[in-house]
């Protein structure tokens, strides 16, 4: 199930008339919770009921070792185990052709075939499963003694397809609480978000992407070198919307239930910086990266600072790899990690003087960064390194025409640009507004978005998203 489909939607709403009588039952609700999980992972494979209540229980009981045992050496090898399997599941079913194609060239002979794979890669939950042996470990939280509130918080299906990598602990700390009736202004603000998120996903990001950035990017020698930078910078947009778009559904669909998730996007192309972006973008991501591997590779406390700047391209390189199994993704990892590594080495030799304040030199900073940014982006979209590579050569061709950007299509990237440096604070007072009106005005609301997505789908603006919606 996609987070945009009816099916979903059905499911949701069956699922959030189910809990709310149940909520007061905490064994009931948990029960009903995870049924759900693994109901949503069915719905992909049937693989996945065998394999992540396996996983989800194997980490339960090395956290309830890790809380129990002192011993330093035992200890290491719990955490090293609950590392082998979620890595290992990951490498498995995302991974493993990757690695056998390379090795094979390496060696000169060819790729053996590898037929085990399964729609979801589990990369969002492998590292969300993570945090929670590795915090235990750590000694940031306490291991749960109950199971069923662990294999419910660890596949949490609003946050299986895009995030926000949400903390086990946290989620933990919200189920195990006692529950509370959802509150109107809560309900409220869920229904935004999805509307939110919906808006962004239909009429924003699948608008660029079908009548612009797909059709370069497949075959950018049809197009000019206008035409192509064009379609990297609706890319950049298009990526943005699409992103925070399933993160604000997911964020709705949790909240409906009740439970909150992190913030994952704050205007990332206002950053003055690549360090800036990343405390922007995929914020559960780069705080993940942080805390759990940069935090975790040697010489941090050096003074030597290439230490500081080979961690950070390492540790950019395998979120990376982490994003796909191809080198675009892990030269697009070691393109953030060498900016980075720039920004740190600039920060560090500018010392205590502190940037200009200027308007003029704050808009050339974010500029710079949304350009670099957009350059990186070319790698991750692309189907693979030769398109990547195509992609840049179209654009150096330095030809000019723009007959293939259409008005409505420049008009839609020029609201979508707007709409992103908007003050975070209009929205929020808007969604306050939604959240406080009652039910009578909310339901319209709603409904209203929906039949004008459908209004614009269905006139073409996004004809492939309209037969899958």
């Amino acid at each position: 199930m996609v987070l945009s489909s009816p099916v979903y939607f059905l499911f949701l709403g069956l699922l959030f008339f189910l809990y709310w009588p149940l909520a007061r039952y905490r064994l009931a609700s948990l029960a009903l919770l995870l049924f759900a999980n693994w109901f949503f992972y069915a719905r992909w494979d049937l693989a996945y009921l065998a394999l992540i209540p396996v996983a989800g229980t194997a980490d339960f009981l090395i956290a309830l070792g890790l809380g129990r045992w002192r011993r330093p050496a035992l200890r290491r090898l719990l955490v090293a185990a609950s590392l082998a399997v979620n890595l290992g599941l990951l490498a498995t079913l995302k991974y493993t052709p990757f690695f056998l194609e390379n090795w094979a060239h390496l060696a000169g002979r060819a790729a053996p075939q590898w037929n085990w794979t399964l729609p979801l890669g589990l990369s969002f939950y492998a590292f969300q499963a993570l945090t929670y042996t590795l915090e235990v470990y750590r000694r940031d939280a306490r291991p749960t003694t109950s199971l069923l509130a662990h294999l419910t918080a660890v596949s949490f299906f609003p946050t299986t397809l895009a995030g926000p990598i949400t903390r086990v602990a946290t989620l933990l700390a919200q189920l195990e609480s006692p529950v509370k009736s959802l509150a109107p202004t809560e309900g409220g603000s869920a229904l935004f978000l999805i509307g939110l998120g919906l808006l962004k996903k239909f009429a924003i990001a699948d608008y660029l992407g079908a009548n612009l950035v797909d059709r370069v990017f497949d075959f950018p020698n049809l197009y000019t070198s206008a035409e192509v930078v064009a379609a990297v910078l609706a890319y950049t947009l298009q990526l943005y919307y699409d992103f925070s778009g399933y993160t604000d559904i997911a964020t709705g669909s949790a909240l409906l239930l009740g439970l909150k998730l992190p913030a994952n996007f704050n205007r990332p192309y206002g950053a003055g910086n690549i360090a800036d972006f990343w405390r922007r973008w995929h914020i559960t991501l780069s705080n993940w990266l942080r805390d759990y591997l940069y935090f975790s590779l040697p010489g941090l406390r050096s003074k030597w600072r290439i230490f500081t700047y080979a961690n950070l391209l390492v540790t950019m390189t395998l979120g990376g790899l982490w994003h796909g199994p191809g080198w675009n993704f892990v030269l697009w990892g070691a393109l953030h990690g060498l900016g980075l590594a720039v920004t740190h080495a600039w920060q560090g030799w500018r010392g205590r003087r502190r940037p200009s304040t200027s308007a003029l030199a704050r808009a050339g900073r974010v500029g710079a960064t949304m350009l670099f940014v957009s350059f990186a982006w070319i790698f991750f979209r692309a189907p693979d390194l030769d398109g990547a590579l195509a992609v840049l050569a179209r654009i150096g061709s330095l030809t000019f025409s723009l007959e293939n950007v259409s008005g409505p299509l420049a008009l839609t990237g020029a609201i979508a640009a707007a709409a992103h440096y908007l003050p975070r604070h209009w929205l929020e007072r808007l969604m306050d507004r939604y959240s406080a009106a009652p039910f009578y005005i909310q339901g319209p609301a709603l409904a209203g978005l929906v039949v004008g997505l459908h209004y614009v789908v269905s006139t073409g603006a996004a004809p492939f998203i309209y037969t899958r919606f």
